[in-house]
């Protein structure tokens, strides 16, 4: 947070403080002339107290609304202005004060109507530790150093030492020790991660079981929580089609509503003008529109703060609002899908090549790649001691494999289709012997890397990857929920395509696609009328991900690229989550919908009682707060949504299997269930 933003912040704890300090004065006041009237019979001794009150009490709603006036606008403060003026002019200064007294009240209460998102905002504060153990290197004969210093001081290159029951103070990954991590503040999992040496940890999670030397790589605003942080923060400050539906016919409200209430007066002025002001006063309260007004954003807020607690972050509600409406859904395999580790699963040189050979070339091309494909071969040949020196020149063809040079030698390795078209230069013998495996019973249900050195035929490698074991229940509640495309587009092998689909309920699938196919793939579902989503790792997804209604980033913690490149970011990589996501985006509109017509009927009704003069000022105000306060504990059931598949994950994280329900909930309302 910047210094200005500080201070901006400091400034309005300061005039809340005085508000909330003006307005217990005036409450006190206000109960003094109510005493006073029951003690003495002049009218004097409980005018005063009211009158003062009304000056406290009224001031800051008028001022409010001249500020309005002055910007061009006319609204609520406008109407409430105009109550408390008229009831104190017409010599009515205890009505007066409660009026302006449960208006304001009515305002602070708007003030938290963000109560979900405003706690998980909070609750990542307070996760934010504030002390971190530091340890200077020795320095000669004298042993390390370990110092106490705040988290906020804390600098990449860092060494800060984190024992168990600890908070990570800042990302980082570990130079030494083991634990096990409780990461569910972050991305959602009640499931904790085991850590070792070399692995990534996030500040603001829990460290539960060893002590840790870990090196920093980002501290304060750059963590991973910190974006977290930011994203909460900047989608609260969005604003969807519903809310600027209603800013349309907003500036026709207050005149409409005004000309009602000269309606009223003139006709009640000639039948009995002893209530006509009262009524008047009561009409103006009553059209005060905050039931309105919380109708959209205090649901907004409630599902984003659901998603968050989930480990899903939604950039914006426009796009929480879209994913309600979603008919088709384009799935990337690896990473998401699947789980993205891949582990070799066969090495098959040419004859003359050794295995350790031809992994090693492999290993060679593919270190300086962070495709899935390159990490698993890259991490087979370090496990096996072998030698990979760095290439001298490296160039990863996107979507077809990678070019390496290393002592005069060309390596390269990638899919059958880019090694064996004729831009790749190499012999027909090679091409025809790379065809000839790829048809081979061998390659069959595995993806398959070649090896290409100064232009012959090395080898192949196959490798395979998991079935994420949720998925398949995933895509099964997607199709219940109404979807109508689902579609598995993928650069692999048609034979693993075809084997992954049959696994997780597909029905659709495209093999062998590059990254301008899964483009096409995107706009033609959209040429068709599909509101479409599109689900990858936010990395090899890129031209794909901007094209979809909706972008879906999986497994972004730690990924800056995920993070930004998609409109919503999946900090885990279960899958429910996609489904939960469109039901949780049909509820919230639901809940929204359900806001307005409570706010329309509170107006329309008693704006009709009280121009027919049944319901007094001071009832109209105490009925607007609880016009507001329906609509706010109304929203509020959306913060509970999710709260069955934390309990499951919770279950499974204390080895309570069998507690757990078999995959994701097939009946329409079990999603639910934690929202009502």
């Amino acid at each position: 947070m910047g210094g200005s933003e500080a201070a901006a912040d400091a400034a309005a704890g300061r005039s809340l403080r005085f508000q909330i300090a003006a307005t217990l004065v005036g409450a006190t006041l206000l109960v003094c002339s109510l005493v006073a009237q029951v003690l003495w019979t002049k009218d004097f001794y409980p005018a005063v107290p009211a009158a003062v009150a009304v000056l406290l009490l009224g001031a800051p709603l008028v001022v409010a609304a001249i500020r309005d006036l002055l910007r061009g606008e006319a609204g609520m403060n406008a109407l409430v202005a105009l109550a408390v003026v008229g009831a104190a002019a017409t010599g009515k200064y205890q009505e007066s004060a409660a009026i302006a007294l449960f208006m304001i009240v009515s305002g602070l209460i708007e003030k938290r109507t963000a109560i979900g998102a405003q706690a998980s905002i909070e609750s990542l504060i307070k996760l934010s530790p504030t002390k971190a153990h530091r340890i200077l290197p020795a320095a000669g004969e004298a042993a390390e150093r370990e110092d106490l210093v705040e988290a906020k001081d804390l600098r990449p290159g860092d060494v800060v030492r984190v024992r168990p029951g600890d908070n990570i103070p800042a990302d980082g990954r570990i130079l030494s020790g083991m634990s096990t991590v409780n990461q569910a503040s972050i991305t959602g999992e009640s499931l904790p991660a085991d850590k070792a040496t070399g692995d990534e940890v996030f500040g603001g999670t829990i460290n539960l079981t060893g002590a840790m030397d870990i090196e920093v790589t980002k501290a304060g605003a750059d963590t991973l929580l910190g974006r977290v942080k930011d994203l909460i923060l900047e989608a609260e400050r969005t604003r969807t089609p519903i809310m600027r539906l209603v800013d349309q016919y907003a500036v026709w409200y207050t005149p409409t509503v005004l000309m009602l209430v000269g309606v009223v007066l003139f006709f009640a002025l000639r039948s009995d003008p002893d209530t006509a002001f009262s009524r008047a006063i009561a009409m103006l309260v009553v059209a005060c529109p905050s039931a309105l007004i919380l109708a959209t954003p205090t649901a907004m807020v409630a599902g984003l703060s659901a998603a968050a607690r989930l480990g899903v972050l939604v950039k914006s509600v426009v796009t929480l609002e879209a994913a309600r409406n979603l008919t088709a859904i384009v799935f990337d395999k690896t990473g998401t899908l699947t789980t993205g580790v891949l582990s070799v699963s066969r090495l098959a040189p040419v004859e003359g090549v050794e295995g350790a050979e031809l992994l090693r070339l492999a290993a060679i091309a593919e270190q300086d790649s962070r495709h899935p494909v390159a990490r698993a071969v890259t991490e087979m040949a370090r496990r096996a001691n072998l030698l990979i020196p760095r290439p001298q020149h490296f160039e990863e063809v996107a979507g077809r494999g990678v070019i390496a040079t290393t002592d005069g030698r060309r390596i390269m390795v990638g899919r059958a289709s880019w090694l064996a078209a004729p831009e790749a230069g190499l012999a027909p013998a090679e091409v025809a012997a790379i065809e000839t495996i790829q048809a081979s019973p061998e390659a069959d249900g595995v993806s398959v890397l070649y090896v290409v050195a100064d232009g012959r035929l090395a080898g192949w490698i196959g490798l395979e990857d998991n079935a994420r074991p949720e998925a398949a229940e995933a895509v099964d509640r997607l199709k219940n929920l109404g979807l109508k495309r689902l579609v598995i587009l993928t650069g692999d092998r048609t034979s693993v395509a075809r084997r992954v689909a049959e696994q997780m309920h597909f029905s659709e699938f495209k093999a062998e696609v590059l990254p301008h196919e899964k483009l096409e793939m995107v706009d033609e579902l959209k040429a068709k009328g599909h509101r479409v989503a599109v689900i990858g790792d936010g990395v090899n997804d890129a031209p794909a991900l901007a094209a979809g209604d909706i972008s879906i980033a999986m497994g972004a913690a730690g990924s800056d690229v995920a993070i930004h490149s998609a409109s919503i970011a999946l900090l885990n990589s279960n899958l429910n989550r996609i489904p939960f996501l469109v039901e949780l985006s049909r509820r919230t509109i639901g809940v929204i919908r359900q806001n307005m017509v409570i706010g329309a009927l509170f107006i329309i009704v008693f704006l009709g009682l009280a121009g027919a003069g049944y319901v007094s000022p001071v009832t109209a105000a105490l009925l607007h707060i609880v016009s507001g306060l329906i609509v706010i504990f109304n929203s509020a059931r959306l913060v509970r949504c999710g709260e069955e598949i934390e309990q499951e994950e919770a279950d499974l994280a204390a080895g309570s299997v069998a507690k757990i329900r078999t995959g994701y909930p097939s009946n329409q309302g079990s999603l639910t269930a934690g929202c009502l």
